[in-house]
């Protein structure tokens, strides 16, 4: 299936399920904010990767216009719907100060592995610990998919890019647990730096041979 979007390209990827919260202050993307809310319509955020509009990207809905200001800016909360790849872009528009997008939908496989999942989400909660950081989920260990815990995983914009390219659950849960099986290693490394760094200048006992 095809069909035109309006679109709002972001240096950021959004995933299917994720709630996004907005400041709009460009007046093209205030008007098409402000279209869509009063219309029900959805639109489309492409990512921009290395200042790059990229092929793929995901359809949002407002959910609720926080704050208008004075200046017409916004604080707005949307919604990420589905993926979209892009097969045309349209600049310009007929009377309209945003830009759009010829897109089709690439069919998303949603079923994945539950015993690699549960890995995935360990490893994650492995390197929060690390990190010294706590992320709530909003859900049970055991309803979380690999969207849920993308952005929480240390990927840079790169490579959740490249993750938000993967159209198979199965393959978004291998993806997470190679980038951890990568990362943890190198901070567990760095903790035990840190234990010896604080150890140095203390007095240590050693048992002589």
């Amino acid at each position: 299936m095809t069909n035109f979007i309006p679109i709002f390209p972001l240096s950021i990827v959004v995933f299917p399920g994720e709630k996004v919260h907005l400041h709009i202050f460009e007046p093209r993307y205030k008007q098409l904010i402000t279209e869509c809310f009063e219309t029900k319509r959805t639109f489309g955020i492409p990512s921009v990767v290395n200042n790059k509009l990229q092929e793929m990207g995901t359809l949002v809905q407002v959910n609720e216009i926080v704050q208008t200001y004075e200046n017409g800016e916004m604080d707005i909360k949307t919604e990420g719907l589905r993926i979209f790849r892009v097969l045309e872009v349209i600049q310009q528009i007929p009377e309209k100060l945003y830009s759009g997008a010829i897109v089709n939908y690439p069919e998303n496989d949603d079923y994945g592995n539950r015993e690699l999942m549960q890995k995935v989400v360990s490893g994650v909660k492995q390197l929060h610990k690390l990190l010294n950081i706590t992320k709530d989920f909003k859900k049970p260990d055991d309803q979380l998919k690999a969207y849920d815990v993308g952005h929480h995983a240390g990927l840079s914009l790169e490579e959740e890019y490249e993750f938000l390219g993967l159209m198979k659950e199965l393959q978004r849960q291998e993806y997470i647990k190679r980038h951890l099986q990568k990362v943890l290693p190198m901070l567990l490394e760095m903790e035990q730096l840190k234990e010896k760094v604080k150890l140095n200048g203390h007095f240590r006992n050693f048992i002589g041979l």
